[in-house]
């Protein structure tokens, strides 16, 4: 008797998502908690696991269709299933040096998803060439979209291509990165933004690491990172300076009596921001650590909604990708957003001399709205400065 899968509950602030990838075809057998498809949120990708054994009777939502939640997706029959007849295999294929396009389709795994199978008809890719990154090592179609980016290796026979032909493609934005341009461009047109800098003497905090970093991962397992010392400045910082630790709602201020900072990491579907809760009680290893597990997790798409969610301030390290200085954009309804770049050595003055001192500049984008700019430039300031005394930050002077 055939029942009905379902797409998951989403949270009250997703409305909706989108079938990306079909992973079992109508017939297939399938084994319990094995993967059946993929939704792709405005946050997250949800998985839909096979409640027992059995297959699929009928598709009802298929690839790229929007699906509500707790809409029926498909209807499946439980039982034990057997295999499939293996399909006849394809005569020999020419050497690809020499094949035409349509020769390379015959390479097409069948037991890709539909819309893989159809990307690598049309741009000619064998299914062998690409690097999976879907569950499993499966193909998805944003892999073969980025395999078609990337420069054809040596040993490769080019596709030829008529002399002064100019190639263009078009390919449709995931729902991560059409909301985060959401995001990024409501913020931008609603909000007073402005962004006050500063620099910070990075020698202490360096000389710190370099003397206790191997202890420290010693014994708490983790790698002493600057982040740990960003992390727990920006929290002191906040202490003093309420306001930035607020947010707008509508003609209301709210001030959080808590401190959730938002940690943003680059991943293949776009720029995603985990919190870590409550960081007044965190101590460094506990930072650290949890930096590591969410960016782990942001590599393997496996962020949760609420570990994504909420977030009174956050931080963003433009560093890391060798940004020397930048005005980082809100991440509303948040009222300001702290930016780190990359430490540059530079002569600088010091006690009327010249010394070669490594030094990065901040960036503090904050709504004017709310905060003026006497606080801004003063919490800038004190994370200068605690960064500049690591002592008093750890003693908390």
């Amino acid at each position: 008797m055939a029942t009905e899968i379902k797409a998951p509950v989403f949270p009250e602030s997703v409305a909706d998502g989108t079938i990306a990838t079909w992973h079992k075809k109508v017939g297939e057998p399938i084994s319990r908690d094995e993967v059946i498809c993929d939704i792709e949120t405005d946050k997250v990708v949800l998985e839909v696991v096979a409640h027992a054994d059995g297959s699929l009777v009928a598709i009802i939502k298929g690839e790229g269709d929007t699906v509500l939640s707790d809409e029926v997706i498909a209807q499946f029959e439980a039982g034990a299933v057997s295999a499939a007849p293996e399909a006849a295999a394809p005569a020999a294929a020419a050497p690809v040096a020499s094949a035409p396009v349509a020769a390379l389709t015959q390479a097409v795994d069948q037991n890709q998803a539909p819309a893989v199978r159809k990307a690598l008809s049309e741009t000619g890719i064998n299914a062998a060439d690409v690097q999976g990154t879907g569950r499993g090592g499966r193909i998805t179609k944003e892999d073969v979209a980025t395999h078609q980016t990337k420069p054809a290796a040596a040993s490769v026979q080019p596709l030829s291509v008529a002399v002064g032909e100019r190639i263009e493609k078009r390919v449709p934005m995931t729902r991560l990165r059409k909301r985060v341009a959401e995001r990024l461009l409501a913020a931008t047109q609603q909000t007073a933004m402005l962004t006050t800098f500063n620099e910070v003497n990075m020698k202490p905090i360096m000389e710190m690491r370099k003397q206790y970093k191997d202890a420290f991962e010693k014994r708490h397992g983790a790698r002493l990172g600057f982040m740990s010392f960003f992390v727990k400045a920006a929290t002191e910082a906040l202490k003093r300076y309420p306001a930035v630790n607020a947010s707008i709602d509508g003609d209301d201020i709210v001030y959080h009596g808590f401190y959730d900072i938002g940690v943003a990491v680059s991943s293949d579907r776009g720029l995603v921001v985990p919190i870590l809760r409550d960081t007044d009680r965190m101590n460094y290893a506990e930072v650290e650590n949890g930096i590591g597990a969410y960016a782990a997790k942001a590599r393997e798409g496996k962020l949760s909604i609420e570990e994504m969610s909420g977030g009174t301030f956050t931080i963003t390290n433009g560093g890391t990708f060798g940004s020397l200085l930048s005005t980082p954009i809100l991440n509303t309804p948040q009222t300001a957003i702290l930016g780190m770049h990359k430490i540059q050595e530079r002569p600088m003055a010091v006690n009327g001399q010249v010394e070669i001192l490594p030094m990065m500049y901040l960036a503090l984008s904050y709504d004017h709205r709310l905060i003026d700019g006497k606080e801004a430039v003063g919490f800038l300031v004190t994370i200068k400065e605690l960064l500049e005394e690591p002592a008093k930050l750890i003693l908390d002077l």
